[in-house]
């Protein structure tokens, strides 16, 4: 066999394959697995969503199957072309044998093959053949069959059939499987990675601004089919859209503009959105005409063959007031510091070599309070519902807005990064008002919290001084000896003391509790910690006394509720001190005051798929209701002369789907058959 021919041989084989039926239905198979798995899970979320479900390992698994965004992975791109040219053969190499098969009237067929038949039927008549063609004829007409006549010497065979359009079910719904898949990959990213494949368009990675976007990474205002997200703040408008390809986006020039004049968000008692609106005015860039317009959830815009649908909100840099508390050394005094929902900027100098990154603004933070004892930090943060709007006033007993918050980021000169976020106020936690600090390394972890109890003004201030004079090598020396003097007699003892509650408040300071553990042998560890602990707690009260003397501020009451109340304030505040060396930053930035401006996300899409796919499901209707409710029927009657001057005839009659209705219907042909030919079947 020559290579010329091997290869028609394999391609032959191929194209076989392709159009098979269980080579299609194989590709059905994964397409509908592929779409549970997309109706299920849900899609184009963000990645710290599918981390916190399925953890960074499965992630990484999954991630390698796109099963985030799955209907427009390159596999399912892919099984869906070859389900298009699978069907499409199919479609081609069966369609004109159905169309023949349509229109012949197998008039060709034995007479004496009839016998075979199961539905038969003999009839004996005093009709000659030509008279028995007539009246079987007109019979058929009756019944609504088309019919043939073939001579056949004396003999006449009358060939009928009646509903031949059943086989265009079967043309139908191929045809319909292969528009829809057809209206499916048009709608999909594959039109706008077919331009980064051939005219060269090249994601843009990282941020930029769009005018300085080069126009390798602007996809043509001609496009035919994308789908794009629009962020828009409050009074601002926009004429691009952003579409996601990879790691990076093209830019999509839109046929109009539009700019946001207000952004209207409703809430649930949860603090959870139940609302949200825009109004906003939409320009015609080619003739200038402008309209007003509301754009709901459930009401998009239509205009210019682009449809505008309102998808989500989200902050649309907010101007923030902050306040920068050292958290080493001996300043105790914020820095005032300002930035931008979105911005970054560089910590001022003694603050640390880091950058900041403001990454949002939470102004509503729903708590569920309901629950009794110390809510653990990771309970704490699943039950809070925070969302950017107003403020909201639940009705629920247990329900509490605990005010804004801020997240940021710091990022080191290593370029090592660590999240965190801070509430504006205080909230209570086992009846006592505590400022929570929130950290994590990444969005896969949930955020631990530095808990920092709020003094008698509801600030940190307080706390802030203690922490600094705890740094300070000479007040801590003070602290020590008065509690050395008030607690051992004097002598050596109280000089063993004093040097005790020297090293345990300067190892505290350092490394906290840790530090104390991780000095002692491991056999004596618990021992000492029973006894560093209380005097920790009182060298810090006597720390405080020091503190506050300095700052001329009146002494600390010995009894009553307001010194349980400082007792409580230490208590916490050692706690805390105790996990600030484990706080991976220098500063902790607290929300003083803000600027909220809001920003209404669009989804916008050209999608004439859309239409392509509705002419797909009209096409399968009909070739479901065709295969279904159209039954073909076709019959037979071969008429012979007889001795006598009459005919006889055996007639026969057969069908796709044999059932009781056909059984009737074949009884009531035999039937007519008898009483048109007066004799009776053999």
């Amino acid at each position: 066999m020559t290579s010329s021919s091997s290869s028609r041989v394999r391609g032959a084989d191929i194209v076989e394959l392709l159009g098979s039926m269980r080579f299609a239905i194989s590709l059905l198979v994964f397409i509908c697995v592929a779409s549970l798995i997309g109706t299920v899970l849900p899609q184009n979320q963000a990645t710290n969503t599918y981390i916190d479900q399925f953890g960074p390992f499965w992630y990484a698994v999954f991630d390698q199957f796109s099963i985030w965004h799955i209907y427009n992975s390159p596999w399912f791109l892919l099984i869906m072309a070859f389900l298009v040219v699978s069907t499409t053969l199919c479609v081609m190499r069966n369609t004109p044998k159905m169309l023949r098969d349509m229109r012949t009237f197998r008039e060709y067929v034995r007479g004496s093959s009839l016998k075979a038949f199961h539905h038969k039927v003999d009839v004996d008549s005093a009709l000659n053949p030509d008279q028995a063609v007539e009246q079987v004829g007109a019979l058929l007409r009756s019944q609504g069959f088309r019919y043939r006549v073939r001579a056949d010497g004396d003999s006449r065979m009358v060939a009928a059939k009646k509903g031949a359009a059943n086989r265009l079910g079967y043309i139908f719904a191929h045809v319909a499987i292969v528009v829809i898949c057809l209206g499916g990959l048009l709608d999909s990213e594959l039109p706008v990675r077919i331009q980064t494949w051939l005219f060269d368009k090249q994601p843009v990675v990282g941020n930029m601004l769009i005018s300085d976007v080069p126009e390798s990474g602007r996809l043509s205002a001609r496009n035919p089919s994308f789908r794009a997200n629009m962020l828009i703040p409050d009074g601002k408008q926009s004429s691009m859209g952003i579409v996601s390809v990879g790691q990076g986006v093209l830019l999509q020039p839109l046929p109009f503009s539009v700019r946001l004049k207000k952004f209207y968000v409703e809430y649930y008692d949860t603090g959870m959105p139940s609302d949200f609106r825009s109004d906003v005015v939409v320009t015609d860039l080619a003739t200038g005409k402008s309209f007003d317009r509301t754009i709901k959830v459930n009401e998009p815009l239509r205009y210019q063959g682009v449809t505008v649908y309102q998808s989500s909100f989200d902050d649309g840099g907010s101007t923030l007031q902050l306040k920068a508390w050292p958290l080493s050394g001996s300043a105790s005094q914020p820095v005032d510091l300002s930035g931008t929902v979105g911005g970054n900027a560089q910590l001022p100098a003694g603050l640390g070599a880091q950058t900041v990154d403001y990454t949002g603004l939470r102004v509503i933070n729903v708590e569920n309070m309901g629950g009794a004892g110390d809510p653990q930090p990771v309970d704490l943060m699943r039950d809070v519902a925070a969302v950017t709007g107003s403020a909201v006033r639940p009705r629920s007993d247990s329900l509490r807005n605990v005010g804004p918050s801020v997240q940021y980021r710091l990022v080191g000169s290593d370029g090592q990064a660590h999240e965190f976020t801070q509430y504006m106020l205080p909230v209570s936690i086992d009846d006592f008002p505590m400022f929570l600090l929130g950290t994590r390394n990444t969005a896969a972890e949930p955020y631990r919290y530095l808990r920092i109890p709020a003094d008698d003004q509801g600030t940190m201030q307080e706390f802030m001084q203690l922490r600094a004079a705890l740094a300070d090598p000479n007040l801590r020396d003070q602290a020590a000896r008065r509690f050395a003097d008030g607690n051992a007699p004097a002598g050596e003892q109280r000089d063993l003391m004093f040097q005790a509650a020297q090293g345990a408040l300067r190892t505290f300071s350092q490394r906290g509790f840790n530090g104390i553990i991780d000095s002692a042998p491991p056999d004596q560890r618990e021992k000492i910690l029973n006894f560093a602990v209380p005097m920790i707690q009182l060298s810090l009260r006597e720390l405080r006394t020091l503190m506050r003397e300095q700052q001329h501020l009146p002494a600390l009451p010995d009894s009553g509720p307001q010194a349980e109340r400082d007792a409580q304030w230490l208590r916490l505040s050692v706690l805390a001190l105790a996990s600030l060396p484990d706080y991976p930053a220098p500063v902790a930035l607290q929300l003083s005051n803000f600027h909220q401006v809001q920003a209404s996300v669009f989804q916008v899409a050209r999608s004439p798929g859309k239409n392509t796919v509705y002419l797909g499901c009209l096409l399968l209707v009909l070739g479901v209701f065709s295969m279904f409710y159209i039954r073909e029927r076709r019959i037979w009657v071969w008429i012979r002369p007889t001795d006598a001057g009459g005919s006889s005839w055996l007639a026969a009659m057969t069908t796709q789907r044999r059932n009781l209705d056909f059984n009737h219907e074949f009884e009531r042909l035999r039937d007519a058959l008898r009483r048109l030919g007066g004799s009776h079947d053999n």
